[in-house]
C-alpha cells in the first residue's frame, strides 16, 4: 500500500507544551518536506501546545530566526491549544517528548474515544539514528539561546526526514516504523543533506 492510496488525507499534528517552539518547527519542516516529495495533496500537518498559554501568539521569535536561517517561513505560526476532538481528526499525533506523549495518552483516554495503535508517538522516533541511541526527546529550548534553538531544528529535521520517507514507503495508516530514505532542506540538492 502507497501513500498514494491514502483516503481522503493523512492527517499529523505537532504537539509540544506552548505551540511557539518545538511543535511549530515541527509543524513548518514537516510540511516543507511533504511539499517538496509533492505530497501536500495526501499529507496535512499542523501543530498545537498542551497549553493555553501562548493561544493566538506567533512562533517565539528565536524560532523564527532558526527557520529563516534554514530557508523555512514559519512568519504565518499562530498558537493553538490542541483538542481532545483532533483524536478522531489526526492520524499521527507527534509528541515532543515524553512527557506530552504521557498528557496526550492521558486526553485520549479522557475523551473515550478509541485511541489508534501508534496514534500517539515521539517525533524524534522517526530519526532512526536518535532512536538507535535512545535519545527520542525534543529537549525543550525555550531557556536557551540560538544555539539550542539551532540543536532542536537539526533533531525535528533529521525527525522529519525519517517520518516522510516512512510516509513514502506507504505507512500511511499506522506510522508504526522509523524510515528509510530521507527528504531534503529546502534547495537542498539530492545527496548534500545536513544533519
Amino acid at each position: 500500500m502507497g501513500l498514494m492510496s491514502c483516503s481522503p488525507l493523512f492527517r499529523v499534528c505537532v504537539v509540544c507544551t506552548g505551540n511557539i517552539c518545538r511543535s511549530p518547527m515541527g509543524e513548518v519542516v514537516l510540511r516543507a518536506m511533504v511539499e517538496d516529495q509533492g505530497l501536500g495533496h495526501v499529507v496535512t500537518v499542523d501543530s498545537a501546545g498542551l497549553s493555553d498559554w501562548h493561544v493566538g501568539d506567533g512562533a517565539d521569535p528565536r524560532t523564527l530566526t532558526a527557520l529563516g536561517n534554514a530557508g523555512y517561513d514559519g512568519s504565518a505560526h499562530l498558537a493553538r491549544e490542541f483538542d481532545l476532538a483532533w483524536f478522531a481528526e489526526r492520524d499521527l499525533v507527534l509528541a515532543a517528548d515524553v512527557g506530552h506523549q504521557r498528557a496526550l495518552r492521558g486526553l485520549a483516554r479522557d475523551a473515550g474515544g478509541p485511541q489508534r495503535p501508534g496514534q500517539i508517538r515521539l517525533l524524534r522516533e522517526f530519526d532512526a539514528d536518535a532512536a538507535a541511541r535512545g535519545d527520542v526527546e525534543l529537549d525543550d529550548p525555550y531557556y536557551g539561546g540560538a544555539r539550542d534553538f539551532r540543536r532542536c531544528l537539526e533533531e525535528v529535521e533529521a525527525s522529519c526526514r525519517g517520518l516522510v520517507a516512512h510516509l513514502l514507503d506507504g505507512a500511511c495508516r499506522t506510522a508504526s516504523q522509523p524510515a528509510r530514505q530521507p527528504a531534503r532542506r529546502p534547495g537542498e540538492a539530492a545527496g548534500t543533506q545536513s544533519r
